[in-house]
């Protein structure tokens, strides 16, 4: 009995990302082999609270973090094995003294969200005399922003890399001056090892994920990934992919898998080989786990994909939506929400039994004092249960990071959670966002949107059989805690109970009892995360600076 969930991408796939480009050789990678024994500590920086985290879901699914990050893990799977190897993921619990002063080197990664965090580790590790190397999505963007660290891998997988682990062969004794390795020859995505979940425990996490491709065809104003990852999408062969599926199992199952891919149709053909193989896999295991995806909304204009995504068992596709507002679609290059109406495209995937997740952005140059308005009547009709809501940030090394540095609209002040000086006033801005997301996420607002999806989507999804896989009497018993945890804290404690009942009750009667699960927990999040926007106390923009995330509450 898996419980289905919505899934928001959080970490780039891969490893550390360089500012790839078309025709950046590629290269195999011969077996490093050290001739000294190191203990390398890896260590995963904390998440900031977000809509995506879905923290307040945790305790209810008994759960400590959100996913895994792949990019460390498979790191830690290319060292070398006679390297001893730790890892920490700070979402589950801090690095202890003792793992600090057992290690030669500490591996930090992360992306710009959580810079405080990886600097503070950083800090922590030289308190210890450790020689210190940060790779990752951040760095390998903005590798200025981190003067203090000993070794920067700026770039993928590849030649760099080699050159580290060389260097730490060598010596382990921190530089006099910091060392830059850039990757010029990347590693071929189909030669990338799974992660190394040998290392944690799958059962901690909301979700697991997989990598197939990088990169995305399509140059949205606003995005880095064509410029981090390339525009033309690398490829894990699917035997690779489902043997990494395997390996993720044998740690346990976590139920849901999301593709952390930039586009999962970056490049159809590629997704059409993938579909077909897993298929083939989920029938030949019982449908173990239910998929998700990020992909362009023109994914709505491949119906033999989404014929194969529902044979395969994906329940979720977030889409970048934006903004409603044709106009601002054209403005900021998303030229790709355009080639059919937004909603006819969102209801074709409801009708494959995908449910729709979207990002929504506020402080666009195009947005006006009405845009709020028109967000929330989209929402409505639409039916999107949940979306992710954000002021817009501009990241570096982005279109929009340099059309706006050029104009001198970029500005950084104490108390300010965006870097863009909006063409609407600030306060403005802050407000409209307040409104769509009290207006998105009132109790009887979202619970009509699930009631939609369950009357109009989850019915179109592949009937999966009672496999073993499925129905083990571990998954029984973890899915009636999950319900029971669910039906307690949305059904009982919460004062919005009877718009609970409502929805739930119905569906307990026909013995849908995943449908219950999956409403409970997303909504018990979302209104108690929108609750906190309201009062000041979560941040407006993922990409912004972070603040302090709440402890869950402990739940019995």
């Amino acid at each position: 009995m898996s419980s289905p969930t919505p899934l928001i991408p959080l970490e780039p796939a891969g490893p550390g990302r360089a500012r790839s480009r078309q025709g950046v050789p590629e290269r195999s990678r011969a077996p490093f082999r050290p001739k000294n024994r190191r203990r390398v500590l890896c260590v995963f920086p904390r998440y900031t609270h977000s809509f995506g985290t879905f923290d307040h879901a945790f305790p209810l699914m008994k759960v400590r973090a959100f996913m895994p990050p792949q990019g460390i893990l498979v790191i830690a799977a290319c060292l070398p094995e006679e390297w001893e190897v730790r890892f920490i993921d700070e979402n589950l619990g801090a690095a202890a003294d003792g793992d600090y002063q057992w290690a030669d080197v500490v591996f930090i990664s992360g992306m710009h969200v959580q810079r405080g965090h990886i600097s503070a580790i950083n800090d922590r590790a030289h308190a210890f005399g450790k020689l210190t190397v940060l790779g990752g999505p951040s760095v390998s963007g903005c590798p200025e922003w981190y003067p203090d660290v000993d070794l920067l891998h700026v770039g993928e997988l590849g030649d760099a890399t080699d050159a580290i682990l060389a260097r730490l062969d060598a010596s382990v004794a921190r530089p006099a001056r910091q060392e830059v390795y850039t990757t010029e020859e990347r590693l071929p995505l189909a030669e990338f090892p799974a992660p190394a979940y040998r290392l944690i425990n799958l059962t901690e996490y909301f979700l697991a994920s997989i990598q197939f491709s990088s990169g995305c065809p399509y140059l949205c104003e606003f995005c880095d990934i064509p410029e981090l990852y390339g525009r033309n999408p690398r490829l894990k062969s699917p035997a690779q992919v489902t043997a990494e599926l395997d390996a993720m199992l044998a740690r346990g199952n976590p139920g849901s898998v999301y593709f952390v891919d930039d586009n999962f149709i970056g490049n159809q053909k590629a997704a059409l080989d993938l579909l077909h193989e897993l298929a083939r896999w989920q029938k030949e295991r019982g449908y173990p786990v239910q998929f998700a995806c990020e992909a362009t909304l023109n994914i709505a204009q491949a119906p033999e994909i989404l014929e194969l995504m529902r044979e395969a068992y994906f329940c979720t596709v977030f889409c970048g939506i934006e903004t409603p507002e044709e106009h601002a679609l054209e403005f900021i290059q998303k030229k790709q929400n355009l080639r059919r109406p937004i909603l006819e495209a969102v209801a074709t995937l409801n009708r494959y039994g995908l449910e729709v997740v979207s990002g929504i952005i506020i402080g666009l140059d195009s947005d006006t004092e009405t845009t709020g308005e028109r967000i929330v009547q989209f929402i409505q009709a639409s039916q999107i249960p949940l979306l992710t809501i954000n002021i817009l940030h501009a990241l570096p090394k982005t279109p929009l990071w340099r059309r706006l540095e050029a104009a001198q609209r970029l500005v950084k002040a104490p108390g300010r959670e965006s870097n863009v000086d909006f063409l609407l006033p600030y306060d403005t801005v802050v407000e409209m966002w307040r409104y769509c997301v009290a207006r998105a996420y009132e109790p009887e607002a979202i619970f009509d949107r699930f009631d939609y999806q369950i009357a109009h989507t989850f019915p179109n999804r592949v009937r999966v059989p009672n496999s073993p896989a499925r129905v083990s009497w571990a998954n029984i018993r973890r899915g009636l805690g999950i319900l029971g945890r669910v039906l307690w804290h949305a059904g009982a404690r919460s004062d919005y109970r009877a718009r609970f009942w409502r929805t739930a009750l119905p569906a307990l009667r026909r013995g849908n009892i995943e449908d219950v699960i999956h409403v409970g927990l997303v909504a018990h999040h979302m209104i108690l995360y929108a609750r906190e926007c309201l009062r000041g106390e979560a941040e407006k923009c993922f990409y912004g600076e972070a603040l302090p995330a709440p402890e869950p509450a402990s739940v019995a």
